[in-house]
């Protein structure tokens, strides 16, 4: 069995590579890489049911371009 605390991720760009993530520390916002920037997800009070079992959900929030 796994340790890892995982949430699932709603809104932002459609094709994410990944919807389901790794989170660390929980309940801290979420920055994820996505082509030359960083899409930001912020922390619910949801939670919903995955193949991974019941998650916190996570809204995206903002994206922000890494700087050069």
């Amino acid at each position: 069995m796994s340790n890892v605390v995982k949430a699932v991720l709603e809104g932002g760009p459609k094709d994410l590579p990944a919807r389901i993530v790794p989170i660390t520390p929980p309940g801290v916002e979420l920055k994820v890489e996505y082509h030359g920037g960083y899409e930001h997800f912020k922390v619910t009070n949801r939670e919903a049911d995955t193949p991974e079992g019941r998650l916190r959900v996570y809204e995206w929030s903002d994206r922000t371009r890494i700087a050069e």
